[in-house]
């Protein structure tokens, strides 16, 4: 509980340090700014209140559970990240699972073939996608797939007005997700890939490996059975890091690809000044990140009986 104090109050403060607010934005699309209109609209939204009075009815509101209230779109904020986030989930799962799984086998296979041509192409491949950025991989994809070949659809999570029903449905939808979950999984495919090589040859290297070897055993069952337990420990670190930086890097990916999860929604609040609803997805999200590495911590202990002992 205490982290999540701290967390709300850095979001609070950061927040609230940028300039303007979300009079100002409604005000400016509205064409009128008179000193009466801001005014009115600043004693609906609470915006009238000092920071400090604001700050408590915040963390009051933030113990009961209570989000707060969207100025943009006249919603509770809890409300609006329910109702984002199975889109969000749609693209972060398969993303995560298809970069943890595709990565750390290319990186086995990498570390099989230590000095062959093999490795040479994983490794060379692995260091140009890392280099790539996120978003010019999503612009490519789209100019490609999309304007280029016409494969695949350039934006949405659903063919508007399709009238899809039962399993049209899904294929639409996974049709849709192709592309933003292949760029959101590429950069990660590329860590796995070279950190599992690393871990892969550096726990070769280890006694006990050494004594597996002395035993008589073949290469496959000390690569598969010994060494491989062993160097996933860090890539187990790593898949719990992937859920905060997915967060942020969905941001882009859903901007670029129209998609509407949390991350179009932080866009949307952060354009359109609404402090409280981007206060409670920062704040949503750092809870999610918190309970990750909770998980990662006890999969570790699962992973590595020697750990939960000590």
């Amino acid at each position: 509980m205490l982290v999540v104090f701290i967390i709300a109050t850095a979001n609070f403060a950061l927040v609230h340090l940028v300039p303007g607010d979300a009079a100002d934005v409604l005000a400016g699309e509205s064409g009128s700014a008179t000193p009466e209109y801001m005014q009115m609209l600043r004693q609906r939204f609470g915006l009238d209140k000092s920071l400090p009075e604001q700050y408590a009815i915040y963390i009051w509101n933030t113990a009961r559970l209570d989000l707060g209230y969207s100025f943009r779109f006249s919603e509770p904020v809890s409300k609006l990240i329910l109702g984002r986030l199975p889109a969000t989930l749609i693209l972060m799962v398969p993303a995560a699972i298809l970069s943890f799984c595709i990565g750390v086998g290319m990186g086995v296979f990498a570390s099989r073939r230590v000095g062959t041509w093999a490795d040479s192409v994983v490794s060379v491949a692995a260091v140009l996608v890392y280099a790539m950025p996120v978003f010019w991989v999503g612009l490519m994809m789209i100019v490609i797939f999309s304007v280029n070949l016409r494969w695949l659809p350039t934006n949405g999570m659903e063919t508007i007005a399709s009238g899809y029903r039962g399993m049209d449905y899904v294929i639409d939808v996974v049709q849709h997700m192709i592309m933003p979950v292949t760029a959101m999984a590429l950069f990660y495919i590329a860590l796995y890939t070279r950190m599992m090589r690393a871990s892969m040859l550096e726990v070769s290297t280890l006694d006990f490996v050494t004594t597996a070897r002395a035993k008589g055993l073949n290469d496959s069952r000390v690569a598969y059975g010994h060494v491989l337990p062993n160097a996933l420990l860090p890539m187990v670190t790593l898949l719990g890091l992937q859920v905060s930086t997915l967060l942020g890097g969905s941001i882009l990916i859903e901007t670029i690809f129209g998609w509407p999860g949390i991350g179009r929604l932080a866009y949307d609040s952060i354009a359109g000044r609404d402090v409280n609803l981007l206060m409670g997805i920062l704040l949503a999200s750092s809870v999610v990140v918190i309970v990750t590495n909770m998980v990662v911590d006890l999969a570790y202990g699962w992973l590595d009986p020697r750990i939960s002992k000590g």
